[in-house]
């Protein structure tokens, strides 16, 4: 499995925009091979807005990114956010083959 995770630090007048363009995101992700799930998350007790999405495969969420972002292309990101978003890639590491070798010690 693979995840994209987006960490967005919107400026507090426009919190609900980012929410809207990630919302258009997920929208726009409907139905896209190898998707498993993709949604946005509120932090608790702080500002920040996170879009996690789960693929199959980082080749299935290479494949089907272009077009998803797309839809936000134009949103001002610039004006909205205090900074750019932070992006994270992350690949499972729970399966045994991703486990390292015992040392011994």
């Amino acid at each position: 499995m693979f995840t994209h995770v987006a960490i967005h630090h919107p400026r507090p007048e426009y919190r609900d925009a980012v929410l809207a363009s990630m919302h258009r995101v997920e929208a726009a992700s409907r139905g896209a091979a190898g998707l498993i799930r993709m949604g946005p998350w509120r932090e608790v007790d702080g500002l920040r807005l996170v879009g996690i999405a789960t693929w199959a495969s980082r080749e299935a969420f290479e494949a089907a990114g272009a077009a998803i972002f797309a839809a936000v292309a134009d949103d001002p990101f610039d004006l909205w956010e205090t900074r750019p978003a932070e992006t994270l890639y992350l690949e499972d590491a729970s399966g045994a083959d991703s486990r390292p070798a015992a040392s011994g010690h």
